[in-house]
């Protein structure tokens, strides 16, 4: 398997990866070649999908029949409210996933297990060629890159029938299905940071036609179809490397998203709208022993420890382990004990420097469901179900949770803080 160059550098800035790293084909964000059912989460999942023995309505094909249209999503949370006056808001964290294809390492699988332990959601940015086989890459048509290029490897077929097995197991327990587009082109003339939005339009359309075609471009008629239909399950992205946002925006908006989550370097603060759309990006957190932070990716925990280099000493890798792990739990608890923002985390289903990032999160995402089991107010849930809460509060409520920087308790506690937050302020941005 393999990836290309640019990601993320220290202090949370966007940077290039250069020398060895660029010379390696690091990747940027994508990964590597080589009835209810119950409420889920906020409580214990009854067994998922196939588990639990609920009825499930038949299939009903959509197009081709590589996605059909099976009823309300299954291990979907209670519908949201808006907060009472003065009552705390919840500790919202949301883990990520960029690229989200099963390469025969057993991550995909090994997280979904450790969600649905915890009755937990998650978001899955599915990048559209790992549903496209190699064979057929001169379908794809990148904005201002060779017909069927690509700077993420095409997946063996071996490899797309595990992603749409992982895929669909991830819908039917409650997981959001997003994208991460198509060819991840992080740098040169063809970088996605300067597609145009007619240019990302083109992008996002292959991106779901991958998705909604994969029976007729493999002819594998025998695989079960994914059970959702993408037109209406795909409501936002991460683009690669986070790169481009301002011109994916407005063709978001046109198409309907509900959020991007591609900005670089935000900080731990409460989210707003850019063209209607909510701005999630990926935050600043605390990295262990050192004078700065780092953004809440996985990759930039690599490229801040081992200088880019995926295969670093192995010497190193138990005080790394450590030190990502302490990141991310020290960004939950800076956000739970202070102003509550919503946490949002960036993975890759990577090996890097041993497998440690992977660990990492692991027992980062332990720790905080542990505090989700003993009583707090902790929700693990999906950018999707996140917006679904942020846009059922009073526009007063989000004004005034704005106010707190990072860090901040509420003035008073929270009871006097929201106590009377004028609900006449417009959110719109």
């Amino acid at each position: 398997m393999r990836t290309n160059s640019r990601h993320f550098s220290r202090r949370g800035a966007l940077g290039l990866g250069t020398g060895a790293a660029a010379a390696a084909g690091l990747a940027g964000c994508g990964s590597l070649k080589a009835s209810d059912g119950g409420r889920h989460p906020g409580g214990s999942p009854k067994g998922g999908p196939g588990h639990d023995g609920a009825a499930r309505p038949a299939a009903r094909p959509i197009g081709d029949g590589s996605t059909s249209f099976t009823g309300r999503q299954p291990h979907q949370p209670a519908r949201p409210e808006p907060l009472e006056p003065g009552q705390t808001p919840p500790q919202f964290v949301i883990f990520s996933w960029d690229g989200a294809g099963e390469v025969g390492n057993g991550l995909f699988p090994r997280f979904l297990d450790l969600a649905r332990e915890h009755g937990a959601s998650m978001t899955f940015f599915l990048s559209g060629l790992y549903l496209l086989p190699e064979s057929k890459k001169r379908l794809y048509e990148p904005p201002n890159n060779p017909r069927g290029a690509s700077d993420i490897g095409y997946l063996t077929d071996e490899h797309v029938k595990a992603t749409l097995a992982n895929v669909r197991r991830a819908w039917l327990e409650g997981h959001e299905i997003g994208t991460h587009f198509n060819g991840h082109f992080c740098s040169g003339n063809g970088t996605v940071g300067r597609w145009t939005p007619r240019q990302w339009r083109s992008e996002i359309d292959q991106a779901k036609a991958f998705v909604k075609e994969w029976r007729t471009n493999t002819g594998w008629t025998e695989l079960p179809s994914l059970p959702f239909d993408y037109d209406k399950e795909l409501v936002g992205g991460r683009t690669p490397c986070l790169l481009g946002q301002d011109n994916l925006l407005p063709t978001a908006r046109e198409l309907g998203w509900r959020y991007d989550a591609s900005s670089p370097g935000g900080r731990q603060t409460w989210p707003v709208k850019r063209m209607g759309i909510w701005d999630l990006p990926l935050q600043q957190i605390p990295f262990p022993g050192r004078s700065f932070e780092v953004l809440s990716m996985d990759y930039n925990m690599l490229a801040n420890q081992s200088v880019n280099s995926t295969k670093a000493p192995a010497y190193n890798y138990p005080g790394w382990r450590k030190q990502s792990a302490q990141a991310y739990i020290q960004g939950f608890q800076r956000a739970y004990e202070t102003n509550r923002a919503p946490f949002f985390i960036g993975n890759h289903f990577e090996q890097w420097n041993g497998g440690i990032y992977m660990d990492s999160v692991e027992e980062a995402f332990k720790h905080i469901a542990r505090e989700k089991e003993k009583g707090a107010d902790v929700r693990l849930v999906s950018f999707r179900q996140f917006v679904d809460w942020m846009d059922v509060q009073k526009p007063g409520v989000l004004a005034r949770l704005r106010t707190l920087e990072v860090g901040q308790r509420p003035a008073g506690g929270w009871r006097a803080f929201l106590r009377d937050a004028k609900t006449a302020h417009s959110d719109a941005a």
